[in-house]
């Protein structure tokens, strides 16, 4: 029975890793934190009422609607708080789901986060809010800026219970801000949507001179079956509601965000040590690896 789950993993890692058309080198893969969650993004791709491809046509989702035919009324709430220099004051707490982008000059604004809307974004947003509040497959939601020069790099997402929603709000309108996804580009414009899986390696640049705002939000991955997708609900009302991260102080703060402020500690001494001496990094990284693996073996 071990060996059997052990194989089992493995098998779910290699789906990961070869799903899709761009793919990290496979070094990266195993210590990527999709891989801890292969197993049960496996299961969400499998039982999952989408096909498996990087972009999904909007009218897929025609709840969303109503965020599109909004689009202007979200965007003035988005702008009166960049002007008040809400989004940026956001983004300086800590955030264990979004943390590493911050030194790109992504930024983000929370709306709310697997659970009920933040009482912040009830005050300064009541009108996006109320919309979303309405919309139940929106899991998740919050404003999005990519200031000019700003890139994120290759990832993908660790959970596949969601997709990916994107409205420009205030954008560019040029195709040198984009996001690309599995290697298919798309650059925002104002007022138009795109659904994506955001599990496929992606990345966003925008090497224009103006800013970048959206409105993002994870919605619930479509599943053929009803214990599936109550599954998946409970998981994301467990484990990702925990990733709470408030916009000021009158916001919850999930618990593994409260310890993602000591762990991070030791996130910035592994960045150091990449930064100093790459061979050394990925040594203890596998050295790490070897020993999680002997202790499932030997137990």
């Amino acid at each position: 029975m071990k060996w059997f789950v052990i194989g089992g993993f493995f098998l779910c890692v290699l789906y990961v890793h070869f799903r899709g058309r761009v793919r990290h080198r496979f070094l990266r893969q195993l210590g990527d934190h999709s891989t801890v969650l292969a197993p049960l993004n496996t299961f969400m791709f499998l039982t999952s009422r989408v096909p498996n491809q990087p972009y999904h046509p909007v009218e897929r989702f025609p709840e969303l609607q109503v965020l599109q035919d909004n689009w202007q009324l979200i965007r003035d709430e988005a702008l009166d708080l960049l002007r008040a220099g809400q989004i940026k004051k956001a983004a300086e707490h800590n955030d264990a789901g979004f943390n590493s982008f911050f030194k790109s000059g992504w930024k983000r604004f929370y709306l709310k986060w697997y659970g009920d809307s933040h009482p912040s974004a009830m005050q300064l947003c009541p009108q996006t809010t109320g919309l979303l509040r309405g919309i139940g497959t929106v899991k998740a939601a919050m404003f999005a800026e990519l200031p000019p020069g700003s890139r994120l790099v290759r990832h993908r997402d660790p959970y596949g219970g969601s997709l990916r929603y994107h409205l420009g709000l205030a954008t560019p309108n040029d195709p040198r801000c984009f996001i690309e996804v599995d290697g298919q580009r798309y650059h925002w414009r104002d007022g138009q949507a795109v659904v994506f899986d955001e599990t496929f390696i992606h990345y966003a640049e925008n090497t224009t001179e103006q800013d970048r705002i959206i409105l993002f939000c994870d919605i619930e991955r479509p599943l053929r079956y009803r214990w599936a997708g109550a599954f998946n609900r409970w998981i994301s009302g467990t484990l990702l509601a925990s990733a709470a991260s408030p916009n000021d102080a009158s916001d919850r703060t999930g618990g593994l965000n409260r310890a993602f402020r000591h762990l991070y500690r030791i996130r910035q001494r592994g960045k150091a040590l990449k930064k100093r001496n790459r061979f050394r990094y990925y040594l203890e990284q596998w050295l790490l690896l070897a020993a999680l693996i002997g202790v499932v073996i030997w137990i």
